[in-house]
């Protein structure tokens, strides 16, 4: 989805959860979520969005005019079909700045006031929730600019011979290419930097520092995982991050070497620093593609659980 905006029709706020909301002229947006309103708290959902292409099309199933805040949506928009946009995006206007993080939700079905008073309820489906980012006020009228995100992926190939032109890197360009792939199939737009150094431990940790300090979501090594005098990358990185995932590598490691014993001898390791991914590969093309099929498996929910968004 292309940058766009969309209008603010209608902003509405309500004492209880679960019940149908009141419009309101003006809000303001704390740290917790909407001031006064139910839904605000030290949380992912703090803030609840609805279409009104979304509601204008459920008053057909219903068969009667839907009032703003009647499914409990805290900000009423019009101009594109806020469902389809995705966690992490964003929604700007003047210094108030949220970001997505839950796209429907369950329905409480009998338990909840919408739906008993309407007989059904669009939110599960098509309602989106936000965090707040930058606090402010937002008046009903004002336009949201949305800000698709932008996912930054850094890939570092770490073989003298390749530095020094004995051979082409093939493992660099395989994993910004099968990288660049599974993000663009999960609709999010991507950014890569592909570089080649020297199994250097000094070249290797500027690398990895400044990766960071330029806020690369993640960080794909390859080569320099074995047991060779010149395999530096996991000694390095171990150092590097705060907090090591071993299950992923550890899995890898054991389904492929029960057929390929060589491939145990991989130390491969991944790992956070600070809300960066930090992922060590082999230097083979083959273990590359072997190693990316399983950690995009569980790519998404890292992120969600970097940032502190429970998608359980």
């Amino acid at each position: 989805m292309q940058e766009k905006s969309c209008k603010i029709v209608s902003l509405n706020i309500s004492e209880r959860k679960g019940t149908i909301k009141t419009p309101r002229k003006e809000i303001t947006l704390t740290n917790e979520g909407i001031h006064g309103d139910a839904h605000a708290g030290k949380w992912h959902r703090q803030i609840s969005l609805l279409a009104d292409e979304s509601i204008k099309s459920f008053e057909g199933e219903l068969g009667r005019e839907i009032n703003h805040g009647e499914f409990a949506e805290n900000i009423t928009t019009l101009g594109f079909s806020v469902h389809k946009t995705k966690p992490f995006d964003r929604f700007v206007c003047g210094d108030v700045e949220m970001e997505v993080t839950q796209i429907g939700k369950k329905c409480h079905g009998d338990n909840c006031e919408i739906f008993q008073q309407t007989g059904k309820c669009v939110m599960p489906s098509e309602g989106i929730f936000c965090r707040v980012i930058k606090t402010g006020k937002l008046k009903e009228g004002d336009q949201l600019e949305y800000r698709p995100k932008t996912f930054r992926v850094k890939v570092l190939t770490l073989s003298d011979r390749a530095f020094e032109g004995v051979y082409k890197d093939k493992s660099g360009p395989l994993i910004e290419k099968l990288t660049k792939d599974w993000f663009q199939g999960q609709n999010y737009s991507i950014k890569t930097n592909r570089i080649v150094i020297p199994d250097e431990a000094d070249i290797l940790e500027k690398e990895l520092n400044k990766a960071v300090q330029e806020n690369y979501d993640i960080i794909y090594t390859t080569g320099s995982t074995g047991i060779g005098p010149r395999d530096i990358a996991p000694d390095i990185i171990s150092n590097f991050i705060d907090l090591e995932i071993p299950g992923i590598m550890d899995m890898i490691r054991l389904k492929y070497g029960a057929n390929k014993p060589n491939a145990l001898l991989s130390r491969s390791i991944a790992g956070v620093k600070n809300k960066t991914l930090v992922f060590s590969l082999p230097g083979s093309t083959k273990a590359v593609h072997e190693y990316l099929k399983e950690i995009h498996q569980i790519l998404m929910h890292s992120f969600l659980m970097l940032h502190s968004i429970d998608s359980h």
